[in-house]
């Protein structure tokens, strides 16, 4: 009896206590497995009642793989398991468990997903430029954390949604897969607003992103820029002549003296500057003046047998000018001449 009695008291205890450590360390809660833009986080909230000291540990797991590791000893309520080799076409599960000091709770396990499947497609990014009546719309596709939307989603296109600001109701929608739009037979002068989303539809799945940011611009007429931009060019154009108009107005007087100076020059700078230009060839006669050389010519009448001396010709313009040496050798000639027609004569 009492070795019962025993048995019974132990196993109380061991449930007792199993109880007590139970409250103490829950279980995590609201645990789920999300995607976006291809990325893989297994996210949870603390156990109810639970401080702040609770650690965790998470994990993952493929259907043709047992649990790895992803975070270990952890404070933060997520574990991105997105840098783990994982598949873009892959399935998994998660599963995170408590942690304070030796204590432990149980693992909780998180909803499978399957990524291509059940990520969430972010807003792709749009610009919307006006050319007149017609509006030039560029599309960029989401940023992905693996791989791109074009290899993951081939086939996939773009949902343009697009009103006229002051009739949001009418809207209308053109489905295209090219990254640039034109947008035609739009009102001049009119502004329009448009959205856009990414559709995929492919025998895996079928989804639609996020939408875009609403993106609104402003039509001109056909072949004409903004009004405001010639307005704006007018009127700085107007204030930039009035400012030179200000400034010369302001400044007439020092501009005026500067102009039309009231001093005078000294007469000896006046009649340096008015004085005639004197050429380089009179320059260099002044100062090399030449020296003029006249001969006397004797003439020699050979009929009257006599010698007659001419007089020596004032110095006209037309007077022959010869150096010395050849001036003497001309007066040796004509004396050797006379001796020799006097020597004649008085032979004879």
């Amino acid at each position: 009896m009492a070795p019962s009695i025993t048995a019974l008291f132990l196993l109380c205890s061991a449930f007792s206590s199993s109880t007590v450590l139970s409250a103490l360390l829950g279980r995590p809660i609201n645990v789920r497995l999300c995607s976006y833009n291809m990325n893989l986080v297994l996210k949870w909230d603390p156990p109810e009642g639970a401080d702040s000291g609770l650690l965790y540990t998470a994990k993952y797991k493929s259907p043709v793989t047992k649990y790895r590791a992803g975070c270990v000893n952890i404070s933060a309520l997520e574990c991105d398991f997105t840098s783990h080799h994982i598949s873009t076409y892959g399935e998994y599960t998660g599963g995170v468990q408590a942690l304070r000091g030796v204590e432990s709770s149980i693992w909780v396990e998180s909803n499978p997903i399957t990524l291509d499947k059940d990520t969430i497609i972010g807003p792709p990014s749009v610009s919307l430029v006006s050319k007149g009546a017609t509006m030039e719309v560029g599309i960029e596709d989401p940023v992905l954390w693996i791989s791109d939307v074009r290899s993951v989603y081939a086939g996939a296109t773009y949902n343009i949604t697009y009103w006229k600001s002051s009739q949001s109701e009418k809207r209308s929608s053109h489905v295209v897969q090219r990254t640039r739009v034109i947008l035609n037979h739009l009102d001049s002068w009119s502004q329009y607003c448009l959205q856009v989303n990414l559709q995929v539809n492919t025998a895996r799945s079928s989804k639609t992103s996020m939408p875009s940011n609403i993106t609104c611009d402003s039509t001109t007429a056909a072949g004409n820029g903004s009004p405001w931009t010639a307005a704006v060019l007018a009127f700085f154009g107007i204030s930039v002549a009035v400012a030179l108009v200000a400034a010369v107005v302001m400044k007439w007087k020092s501009i005026s003296t500067f102009l039309f100076p009231k001093d005078t020059l000294p007469q000896c700078l006046k009649e340096s500057v008015l004085a005639p230009p004197v050429s380089t060839l009179q320059s260099l006669k002044e100062l090399h003046p030449q020296e003029e050389t006249c001969v006397q010519l004797l003439l020699v009448s050979g009929d009257r047998g006599m010698e007659e001396e001419t007089p020596q010709p004032e110095a006209t313009p037309f007077m022959l000018h010869m150096s010395g040496e050849r001036s003497i050798e001309e007066e040796t000639g004509g004396w050797r001449r006379r001796q020799e027609h006097g020597g004649g004569d008085s032979n004879g």
